[in-house]
């Protein structure tokens, strides 16, 4: 399965891909361009773009799904429950009401870590492998098509002119 069809935001050094089996609604991932398996494997510039990445991305996805905040979670490294050698950030939009993490917050982290194997084996666009499947029943894979939509909605985002409108 090509990443590139799942991708929906372009920095020269980053990039973030919507999920297969995502946790919450909108729950997206963000990538640096560079496959290292460390956050200290990064470079400043790499860091610094894929920081503001981070923020630029959850701000879009915070409004567009009615998030009342956002969960932010990268695990660094295999004692930190990282299954895939790339670094990478979930980015959950969540909601006081509604969220099925709301009555125990704190089960989000062992929910995502369980997910961790649902990811691409390798994010670089350029060496896609495919992905893995959980076994959380409750959370069904997504077709291709319906994740190539949600990408095109979300790449709209981001143009110069609605971002500016729609981050004021």
């Amino acid at each position: 399965m090509e990443v590139t069809r799942q991708a929906f935001y372009h920095s020269a050094l980053s990039y973030a891909i919507v999920n297969l089996k995502p946790i919450v609604p909108g729950h997206v991932l963000v990538i640096p361009n560079r496959p290292v398996p460390r956050l200290s494997d990064l470079n400043d510039s790499e860091l610094s773009s894929l920081m503001i990445s981070v923020r630029r991305v959850g701000r879009v996805i915070e409004r567009a799904y009615g998030g009342d905040g956002l969960t932010i979670a990268c695990q660094d490294g295999q004692a930190a429950g990282q299954s895939v050698p790339h670094v990478h950030f979930h980015l959950m939009p969540r909601k006081f009401k509604g969220d099925r993490f709301s009555e125990n917050n704190d089960e989000i982290y062992s929910t995502l870590e369980a997910s961790e194997v649902s990811l691409p084996s390798h994010f670089h666009a350029a060496h896609a492998e495919p992905l893995k499947v959980d076994a959380d029943e409750d959370r069904l894979p997504r077709s291709l098509e319906e994740m190539e939509k949600e990408a095109i909605w979300l790449k709209g985002f981001f143009s110069e002119e609605s971002t500016r409108v729609y981050l004021e």
